[in-house]
């Protein structure tokens, strides 16, 4: 930081005090030295920003995000019995230098419900159940991981990580909030790749420059709707003053999702603690700001098609889209560009061509720990660093560094698979240790050491108990009492919304699908509109599009549980599910022994067996004295809606 300070006086011209700063620290020989410039100009102009723009030297890429991705050994502990992958010996390594110990294994029905909810957002269904525990053999765990990769559910539950990446919606935002039409084209494509397993880099690639590579490929064009997804306002007067928001909006959601570095607040001056300036901005912007070419009152959805090839990059003063600085030419971010590449491509969209081959490059150091580091976090609730979107010197440095180089080489090394990658995080040791105390005396004091010593369980000796997001609260719902409709694809549907929202809202902001089984689609293929969301997803903490989601930070509220308790919704999948106990039970027993079955994927205890009968009869009693019609089914339906609205239905252990 102290580096980065002098390097800002430098900026200024005042050279005494950088010597000043010098002489009350220690730094490395040549911290100031000038390095060979990365930028070769194509464009027939010079890039005039590089005159007066500070050096990037050893010392800035000392930090561990830019250190050269490489495999490391792996470390030797004392319990060889524990770990079943290489990830275990880096998790055990660190326990045991904290003296620390890894939980005991949760039992086989626990980690079915946490593998089904991980990879496909749903509980598992009876006959999945069934048939996995039956299955004594070893080898049982791991064909149920790979059965549950297979299913086109995976990418319904994994692209809605990478929507709130995107900053995905089907509207423009802003005031008027006008619909794109053809937006949920992108959200498909999202979901086909990741079902496909489509290689990382080519998803990346193809985001970035699919109109380039494969222009007569609906889908590969679709792709680089990423790039524009986030709000627009086609209705602004000056569209110049459009584009410029719009550029920086994309310039700076590309570094935060593709590099994990935060950008943004350099379009407007130089990084204050990152080797970051402000034309290292412009330049990355400049290798879009061709493909982009606004048109009053039209929503802009992906690269390409009318580029603007007379645009001119160029820094902007104080980000100030009146305030046209210097030229700049498209080059890669210099902190990350090791080998000093330079950009070549003397056409606007093969340069983005050149950017996304250079992110997938193995010299580069932040890409496969940026994706790596996401897809941990949303099997273990937290990344191994925890700001996923800043690997920065501001952002949290990794708690396990030495796995996170290794999963990301072994992700670069296999192909770029993340099939490959979520098989090997979930046949871990420590992806199936328990979340809950063990019973044994030993196993509790073990446990409560754990949590004196690691009350964050950054060392991970025990699983982190989760609730389920938004989506997967909806759909557990509609899949328990065997509503949900497993169509997929098309423009986003738009469910029955309370009569009191719909009083608030303007004239055809939203308009219930006549289809009535559209109203029991997946969440992921809702209509996203940005100025309203759906009202389970507000209250559950799902992100509004503004801007790229790296971290959905869970809430606890009174108007959740009035939600789930008081809601249509609610009330209708209650009911759904109290008919379907109701048929397959022959008496009140075993309609609850199915209840608990359905509801939290697993047998009942005799206790809460006893618990739920008392209920019936006492709840019986009551709606029958207030005259209700059919009391007893009533009844039922009101222990279905207590069970999903439990902790262990809402929590994944």
């Amino acid at each position: 930081m102290i580096g980065r300070h002098c390097r800002s006086l430098w900026w200024f011209g005042a050279a005494w005090l950088g010597t000043a700063c010098l002489g009350t620290a220690s730094f490395p020989v040549g911290l100031f030295a000038e390095e060979p410039s990365s930028v070769v100009d194509t464009s027939g102009h010079l890039d005039q920003a590089s005159a007066d723009e500070f050096p990037v030297n050893d010392y800035d890429r000392n930090h561990w995000a830019f250190q050269p991705v490489a495999p490391p050994d792996l470390p030797q502990v004392r319990d060889h019995d524990w770990p079943r992958t290489s990830i275990d010996r880096f998790i055990l390594a660190r326990l045991e230098s904290e003296g620390l110990r890894p939980a005991p294994p949760a039992d086989r029905g626990t980690l079915l419900r946490r593998l089904a909810f991980d990879l496909t957002g749903l509980p598992p269904s009876d006959q999945v159940r069934d048939a996995f525990l039956g299955d004594a053999r070893p080898t049982a765990f791991g064909r149920l991981v790979d059965s549950l990769l297979a299913s086109p559910q995976l990418g319904r539950r994994w692209g809605q990580y990478w929507l709130d990446l995107a900053r995905f919606a089907e509207t423009d935002g802003f005031e008027h909030d006008k619909i794109r039409p053809t937006a949920w084209k992108y959200r498909d494509w999202v979901i086909d790749s990741l079902n496909h397993d489509l290689p990382y880099d080519q998803f990346v690639t193809l985001q970035l420059a699919g109109d380039v590579l494969d222009p007569d490929e609906p889908q590969s064009v679709v792709a680089t709707a990423f790039c524009l997804s986030g709000p627009d306002m086609p209705d602004i007067n000056s569209q110049a003053e459009r584009k410029h928001v719009l550029m920086n909006e994309v310039t700076s959601t590309i570094a935060s999702v593709l590099l994990s570095l935060q950008m943004g607040c350099a379009q407007c001056h130089d990084h204050k603690y990152d080797a970051i300036s402000q034309a290292d901005f412009y330049r990355l912007r400049a290798f879009f700001e061709p493909a982009v070419k606004l048109k009053l009152n039209e929503s802009v959805t992906v690269l390409g098609g009318r580029s603007d090839d007379a645009a001119v990059p160029r820094l902007y003063h104080r980000g100030d889209w009146r305030n046209p600085g210097p030229l700049v030419t498209a080059a890669f971010p210099r902190i990350a560009n090791f080998a000093q590449t330079p950009v070549i491509a003397d056409q606007p969209g093969s340069k983005r061509v050149e950017l996304a081959r250079w992110l997938a490059d193995r010299s580069n150091p932040l890409v496969a720990r940026s994706i790596v580091n996401r897809i941990w976090q949303h099997h273990f609730g937290r990344g191994l660093s925890t700001t996923p979107s800043d690997f920065g010197l501001m952002g949290d440095e990794p708690s396990h560094p030495e796995l996170l180089d290794y999963l990301a080489w072994q992700l670069m090394q296999g192909g770029w698979s993340l099939k490959r990658l979520h098989r090997e995080i979930v046949l871990s040791s420590v992806y199936r240790t328990r979340s809950h105390s063990p019973p044994d005396k030993a196993g509790r004091q073990a446990w409560q050491r754990s949590l004196q010593q690691d009350p964050e369980n950054k060392c991970l000796s025990r699983f982190p108990r989760r609730r389920l997001d938004a989506e997967s609260i909806r759909d557990a719902m509609l899949a328990v009492s065997q509503s949900l409709n497993h169509e997929g694809g098309g423009p986003g549907v738009q469910p029955p919304l309370p009569v009191e929202l719909v009083k608030t809202l303007k004239k055809g902001q939203w308009k219930t699908s006549d289809r009535k089984a559209d109203h029991y689609r997946r969440s992921i293929y809702i209509f996203a509109r940005r100025n309203l969301r759906y009202p389970l997803f507000a209250t559950f903490d799902r992100p509004a599009a503004d801007c790229s989601c790296a971290v959905r930070h869970p809430s606890t509220t009174a108007l959740q549980s009035l939600l789930l308790l008081n809601s249509e919704f609610s009330f209708d999948a209650a009911t759904r599910l109290a008919r379907l106990v109701d048929r397959e039970g022959n008496d009140l027993t075993s309609k609850c022994v199915t209840l608990f079955r359905r509801v939290l994927s697993r047998e009942s205890d005799d206790e809460e067996l006893r618990v739920c009968l008392e209920f019936l009869h006492n709840q019986t009693v009551r709606l029958q004295e207030e005259g209700h019609h059919d009391a007893d089914f009533a009844a039922l339906v009101d222990l279905c809606l207590a069970l999903l609205n439990s902790n262990q239905f809402l929590y994944v252990d």
